[in-house]
């Protein structure tokens, strides 16, 4: 959504319709401070846990945080983009927006790289940063730096408060912007005289329209029944699902439409575990190192039908050789991914929880089991070159694909998995399993090593009756290691896996490939996990042989506390199959 979409004018404008607000300290008609006003806007949101950092410009709003310590619970990080992962992870769980405090100059910047991963990744998240005063703005004072044009690319929404009186109408219409349509990161950067000054308070009134933004694109009846015809005509139909699925809460809906049409589905790394792995229908993973059938058989369906989901280029490979002969139906709440890069056939316009069961309603049913042995096929040829030597390994050294077997088989698909960067990531999306949704976090679209141990935080916080478990390299672990001391202080569980093999290993992977082995600056030496665990006070072990690693998971898993293993693999795997860069989809590679 652009900025420039919300006129100015706009900015105060509240729904004429309101949710339910959970009441504060303060009632409508009290003389409150703007940094009151913040802390009674998150307990009206129904906030409950919250992640950041102090800091001077901000330091009148952590002030007022101090009156509202049995309705808030704010997470202290160690690093301002620690807290904005964190808070991904916890909305990525919780299905909430999640919300951020930072304060200016640095402590804003430091923000930057989680906006972004949220803005590709459709992540609600709310960031509050504090600003230096208003008669000082543009004056290079002391912690100043223009946020709002640094991070307008970067978010869904952001707009700058210089008086108190604004704070309630913008921070209801943030909230709102954040989590309704396709959801992203807003940022409301406040001025210090907006945090002190005193204003009557008009109470907090929600916001759920605009008159200007409108979340959620009018469903055209027509589209979905030429949808549905081409699905009835169609011999080789094979679906695509992404993140739109579980962000628009439509996992039964998709089910009901894939079993009704005997449709076989694959998934984006960020549509993981929208559809149980061992459903009957799920093919597999796309992309480049998807599954053989699933990226093979993308060149010969007759009908493809993508939902929720943006053809990202790690889906298709070249686009010129992508899916030439089949039809596309693509279903998509963001108008903007139609037609962006790849040509749909037939658009449906509109939110997957409605348009799925309109179109489940008007499709055949059917099976195609002809169709999906051809997927089965392929699947036994990746097993016998790809997977059975990755999952059970005959050689001396440890694989990363046991490690994520062997956890299969203790933890049997209940946990959040959420993942770094790198070889593991991609290993961990291929192998794990889930039985629910929700259960998949990691970063998609930006990539973002360092992402996965403070996600982790925030994924056990927004889900703190399931069993969290971090899968981290050795390289983005230390991007971001200091949150252990955020693990040690709010004395959360969160089980960590560092799969170390002494690389950057995806790095190394293409050096060795395309590169002729020209390691270059990818050997990279670490500290003692198990002592700076330990120091921490977080129980932790290191193990380098096969016949450890079972006994050392069921440890991990069945201990009490936060636990990390950190598990010795092989310096030189890679992750097959691969999709080299520039080829299409169909040239994927086994070994």
């Amino acid at each position: 959504m652009s900025n420039t979409v919300l006129a100015e004018k706009d900015t105060k404008k509240i729904a004429k319709k309101t949710a339910p607000a959970r009441q504060g300290r303060f009632s409508k008609g009290d003389e409150i401070t703007g940094a009151q006003a913040v802390v009674e806007a998150l307990v009206a949101e129904h906030v409950t846990d919250f992640f950041g950092y102090p800091g001077g410009a901000i330091m009148p709003i952590y002030d007022a945080l101090y009156d509202y310590s049995g309705l808030l619970n704010h997470v202290l990080a160690r690093h301002e983009q620690g807290s904005i992962h964190a808070a991904q992870g916890y909305a990525r769980t919780s299905g909430k927006v999640g919300v951020v405090f930072s304060t200016s100059g640095p402590g804003a910047t430091n923000l930057v790289t989680g906006l972004a991963d949220a803005q590709i990744d459709s992540t609600p998240l709310v960031c509050i940063t504090g600003q230096v005063f208003a008669s000082l703005l543009g004056t290079d004072a002391f912690q100043e730096t223009d946020v709002i044009n640094i991070t307008t690319p970067i978010t869904k929404w952001n707009y700058q408060v210089t008086e108190a009186s604004e704070i309630p109408g913008v921070l209801a219409k943030a909230f709102y912007i954040a989590g309704s349509g396709r959801p992203g990161p807003v940022l409301v950067d406040i001025t210090k005289n907006a945090q002190t000054e005193k204003f009557v308070y008009p109470g907090y009134q929600p916001c759920n329209h605009i008159r200007s933004y409108r979340p959620k694109p009018i469903v055209r009846p027509e589209y979905v029944k030429e949808a549905a015809d081409l699905i009835n005509a169609a011999e080789r139909p094979f679906v695509l699902f992404g993140q739109g699925v579980i962000l628009g809460k439509a996992e039964k809906e998709f089910r009901e439409f894939i079993e009704k049409g005997g449709l076989p589905a694959a998934w984006t790394v960020l549509g993981l575990s929208a559809l149980p792995t061992n459903h009957e229908l799920n093919v597999g993973m796309l992309g480049m190192h998807g599954n053989y059938g699933p990226n093979v058989l993308t060149n010969e369906c007759d009908v493809l039908i993508a939902v929720g989901m943006r053809f990202d280029d790690r889906v298709t490979g070249r686009l010129d050789k992508y899916a030439r002969q089949a039809k596309v139906i693509h279903l998509d709440i963001d108008p903007a991914e139609i037609d962006k890069n790849i040509k749909a056939t037939v658009p449906v316009w509109g939110d997957c929880k409605e348009t799925l069961p309109m179109l489940t309603k008007l499709i055949q049913k059917k099976q195609h089991p002809d169709w999906l042995k051809r997927f089965n096929d392929l699947r036994k040829q990746e097993e016998e070159i790809v997977i059975n030597p990755e999952l059970n390994p005959t050689g001396e050294v440890m694989t990363m694909g046991e490690v994520i077997r062997t956890l299969n088989e203790v933890a049997k698909g209940e946990p959040v998995i959420v993942t770094d960067v790198g070889q593991h990531q991609m290993v961990a999306c291929r192998y794990a399993t889930f039985n629910h949704s929700m259960s998949n976090v990691t970063s998609g679209g930006l990539g973002t090593m360092g992402f996965g141990l403070p996600a982790a935080v925030g994924a056990k916080f927004g889900a703190p009756d399931r069993q969290v478990v971090a899968i981290i390299g050795d390289g983005g672990f230390q991007m971001t290691m200091q949150e252990l001391g955020t693990i040690m202080q709010s004395g959360i569980a969160v089980k960590i896996i560092i799969l170390n093999n002494n690389f950057l290993g995806m790095v190394r992977q293409w050096q060795q490939l395309f590169n002729d082995r020209r390691y270059s600056f990818v050997n990279i030496s670490s500290p003692n996990f198990v002592m700076l665990a330990n120091a921490y006070g977080i129980e932790s072990q290191n193990i380098s042989k096969r016949e450890q690693l079972k006994a050392a998971i069921e440890t991990m898993m069945a201990h009490k506390g936060s636990y990390l293993l950190e598990v010795m693999v092989g310096k030189e795997n890679n992750v097959f199959p691969m999709v080299p860069q520039g080829c299409g989809v169909a040239e994927i590679r086994l070994k």
